[in-house]
């Protein structure tokens, strides 16, 4: 599993009109840290969090795209298919396996299918999709949960000591019975290293279509995929070739990261590792990335957090918000 060294992630601001403290409060195992860093911030702005989980070695990476099968996904599939070769032609030439099951837990245990290997061709990939028990729930995590504890089959590819990611597809909110919190506490557990992206409806100010009906955003999807520090991908986009490609990159150790929003002002951005302050690193203000002049050792966890005034940037990374009181 990934040991998360914070399971809880606060930003408390002061009532002052400047220099707030910020405090991080987590906890490692029952005993609680609190961390205070003193950070300049006006009153009106808002405070945003992006972080990830340095990875560390594995044996391979196994990887499971979890696919909303119903007939509303239908126009998805040629978007969906590309995603699939995008991410084949990004992996590394060795040491990966990918297979494809639905988002319905009802059809899970009946999908045996071989997975995906380096040397298959997109024919292949595509035979693969074309072959995929479909089923008339809409649960990627309960699919999975399923899947990896009652599909005989499961246990004959995927690799205990190899790294997972997964990768849910759906037009529609997550409806399994398992809840966000009992996922991630579930899937962080589930094998040292574990990471997780998510192909979804986005928030309206975000998304690429005209009309997007908030009853089928995938807030869940989305927060679980926040919660790993994971690439979240508007399904409404005409291409999802990037963003595919920047989840299967993320089990390489980060140099640099794109920040998901725009700093209101690049000195308000401050580094932790692992809770600690840290000033081995330095903005590109044109690229609005931070670069690290000391890679982050493995296994850590990286928080960037800055102001910013709530505009989004083009970036397929999670991170939360923290608004001020």
């Amino acid at each position: 599993m990934i040991k998360r060294i914070y399971q809880t992630l606060f930003i408390l601001l002061a009532s002052a009109a400047c220099s707030p403290d910020y405090g991080i409060v987590g906890e490692i195992g029952t005993e609680t840290v609190y961390i205070e860093v003193p950070v300049e911030v006006e009153n009106n702005d808002k405070i945003w969090v992006d972080h990830f989980f340095q990875p560390t070695s594995a044996n391979g990476i196994d990887i499971l795209w979890i696919i909303d099968m119903s007939g509303s996904m239908r126009d998805n599939e040629g978007k969906l298919l590309a995603g699939i070769e995008a991410m084949m032609k990004s992996l590394p030439p060795t040491g990966w396996r990918l297979n494809m099951i639905s988002n319905s837990p009802n059809a899970v245990t009946q999908d045996q299918q071989f997975p995906l290997v380096p040397g298959d061709t997109f024919q292949d990939a595509e035979d693969m999709y074309d072959n995929i028990v479909a089923g008339t729930l809409e649960q990627g995590f309960d699919s999975l949960e399923e899947y990896t504890s009652s599909n005989s089959y499961a246990p004959t590819w995927m690799r205990y000591d190899a790294a997972l990611l997964v990768v849910f597809v759906s037009d529609e909110e997550d409806q399994s019975n398992m809840s966000v919190a009992g996922f991630t506490a579930w899937y962080s557990n589930f094998r040292q290293n574990v990471y997780l992206a998510s192909i979804v409806n986005v928030e309206p100010a975000d998304s690429q279509c005209p009309q997007n009906n908030a009853l089928f955003i995938g807030y869940n999807s989305m927060e679980a995929t926040r919660y790993f520090g994971g690439v979240i991908v508007d399904i409404c986009s005409d291409d999802w070739s990037a963003g595919v490609t920047d989840a299967s990159v993320q089990v390489e150790p980060y140099e640099s990261y794109e920040l998901s929003h725009i700093p209101s002002d690049r000195n308000s951005i401050r580094v932790f590792i692992d809770g600690v302050p840290n000033n081995d690193w330095h903005f590109v203000k044109t690229e609005n990335v931070v670069y690290f002049d000391v890679i982050p050792e493995p296994g850590t966890l990286v928080e960037m957090v800055y102001d910013y005034d709530g505009s989004p940037f083009n970036s397929r990374h999670g991170g939360r918000p923290y608004p001020t009181p």
